[in-house]
């Protein structure tokens, strides 16, 4: 019995050690993308972006991954600040939802705006990497 009891704890430590990396890993990956946004880095945002992206913004403009990368390429779009606050990932095997405050300073068509949202961020995991499937914003009240 105390060898039964040992073994789980084991186990359950050692699954408890992989999510917590997993978790940060994710994390990690979720701050790289959006300063990947404001340093316009395409070739890192379209490593972290899935072929399927579906980019919503608080108005409700939607980009595709092909748009949103056109727009930033162009400098139609253009992010100078992007802060997290208050990150909260839930982790379902491969698909993970991202929850957070975000004060994103952009200009848009050369009109600057400083927006103050709550977004939603899914990710899904293909091989060892993480990669952006779906994004929407709504301003806060």
């Amino acid at each position: 019995m105390r060898n039964l009891l040992v073994l789980f704890a084991i186990t359950f430590s050692t699954v408890l050690v992989k999510a917590q990396t997993e978790n940060d890993k994710l994390v990690s990956t979720i701050k790289g993308f959006h300063q990947s946004l404001v340093a316009k880095n395409i070739t890192s945002i379209n490593q972290q972006t899935d072929k399927a992206l579906s980019y919503g913004h608080s108005n409700g403009w939607v980009e595709t991954k092909t748009e949103l990368m056109k727009n930033l390429e162009s400098g139609s779009m253009k992010y100078e600040s992007y802060i997290e606050d208050s990150l909260v990932i839930s982790l379902n095997g491969n698909v993970a939802n991202a929850r957070f405050s975000a004060g994103i300073s952009a200009t848009k068509d050369g009109k600057n705006n400083l927006f103050q949202l709550y977004v939603l961020e899914v990710w899904v995991k293909k091989g060892n990497r993480w990669l952006l499937f779906a994004r929407q914003a709504v301003k806060k009240q």
